[in-house]
């Protein structure tokens, strides 16, 4: 037996050991409405792996199709569900609008768990948009800002609003004086970092890219702003930004305040995050409503990594309005017939059952070929 095959065979068996069925939970989910401070730490320190490796900083998305698979999502799962993502702020987008109930963030940077904390405590400590752009940014909020006025002018105003250094300062330690009242206990080394990344954005402003402060894979084209992500939208011009509306951004603060959106630094191929998650989930009844992956099959390129990746999301419990969520690029070889040369990505939908009857069929799954039954969102729901 091959080392490769031997790895799937493992993979297999981590399956069938662990998966759930379709429709697996009849009985009401007993998930809970909130996790106590010491709760939340508790996930965050044992469901997390060591940080691992990855080429980019990653301070914001730069996945500017994210809203175009909103609808079809939306359409597809249960409301009130779990929601599971990777990256940045596009998160809070993402659960607001699928209207989540709980949310893990799991990525292999433990840079992005610190990142997450941070915009925690900012949710925490701004009482509406305005205040937690003024936090964010570290721009004195304009006297002619509140709630009514949209997005699109809110940045435009702060833009203008020139960056200030005390606010700053102020602001980073409130972000820690917060963290420390949860009872959370982070090194000096995470905290140092948490201030560096406050002071990325309080340089970047709230024109920066994923290119600020960053390497970054190269590009034809600029990368979109945290104004540009904030001002996108859907294929009908609906924004579901969670800055769009304050609604929007309420929703995603009574989340945080809540402890309902927990970070997690872990390889999606690893061996704890993503099962201990599932674990947690299967304990409470609840089954996942949509898994954001992004572009991470792109970076699992060894196929003993790809297997386990595949195993992992099929041992999650699911039924069949479970939805999984793609970014994909061009430069990716996409086999979809619809694809054309004029997209340069794309960001796209299926349904995890799916995915989990080509695992339990014992046929090794190739990226990107996995990709080619699925259709385009701007003009399909999920198949």
């Amino acid at each position: 037996m091959t080392r490769i095959a031997a790895m799937f065979a493992l993979a297999m068996l981590v399956f069938s050991s662990a998966s759930a069925s379709p429709a697996a939970f009849s009985q009401a989910s007993t998930l809970p409405a909130q996790l106590t401070d010491q709760e939340f730490w508790r996930l965050v320190t044992d469901f997390s792996e060591p940080s691992g490796d990855y080429a980019f900083q990653n301070f914001v998305s730069n996945e500017i199709t994210i809203q175009r698979i909103i609808p079809p999502t939306k359409r597809a799962i249960k409301p009130g569900g779990v929601y599971i993502g990777v990256g940045p702020e596009q998160n809070f987008t993402y659960a607001s609008a699928l209207q989540s109930k709980m949310a893990f963030v799991v990525d292999i940077r433990r840079q992005n768990m610190l990142l997450h904390l941070m915009y925690k405590a900012l949710f925490e400590m701004s009482a509406n948009r305005a205040e937690f752009m003024m936090n964010l940014f570290s721009r004195n909020r304009p006297g002619y800002v509140d709630e009514r006025t949209n997005v699109a002018q809110t940045f435009d105003l702060f833009l203008r609003m020139p960056a200030d250094p005390r606010l700053e300062a102020r602001t980073a330690a409130a972000i820690k004086a917060t963290l420390a009242r949860h009872g959370f206990n982070l090194p000096q080394e995470d905290l140092a970092k948490i201030d560096y990344i406050h002071e990325v954005f309080f340089k970047g402003g709230p024109a920066i890219a994923y290119d600020f402060m960053s390497e970054s894979p190269a590009t034809g084209t600029p990368y979109p702003t945290y104004l540009v992500m904030m001002n996108s939208t859907d294929a009908t011009g609906q924004n579901w930004s969670f800055l769009a509306t304050e609604d929007n951004y309420q929703f995603v603060r009574e989340m945080q305040r809540r402890n309902m959106i927990v970070p997690l630094v872990g390889d999606f191929a690893g061996p704890k995050a993503l099962h201990s998650v599932a674990e947690y989930l299967k304990g409470h009844n609840t089954n996942v409503a949509a898994f954001y992956v992004s572009n991470v099959e792109t970076y699992l390129k060894n196929s003993e990594k790809l297997q386990t990746f595949y195993a992992s999301v099929a041992a999650m419990p699911y039924d069949e309005s479970s939805i999984l969520m793609r970014f994909v690029a061009h430069g990716s070889n996409p086999p979809m017939p619809w694809w054309r040369d004029s997209i340069s990505h794309q960001s796209l939908v299926s349904r995890i059952s799916d995915l989990a009857n080509q695992v339990k069929a014992g046929v090794p799954l190739a990226y990107p070929a996995i990709l080619t039954p699925l259709k385009d969102p701007a003009t399909i729901d999920v198949p």
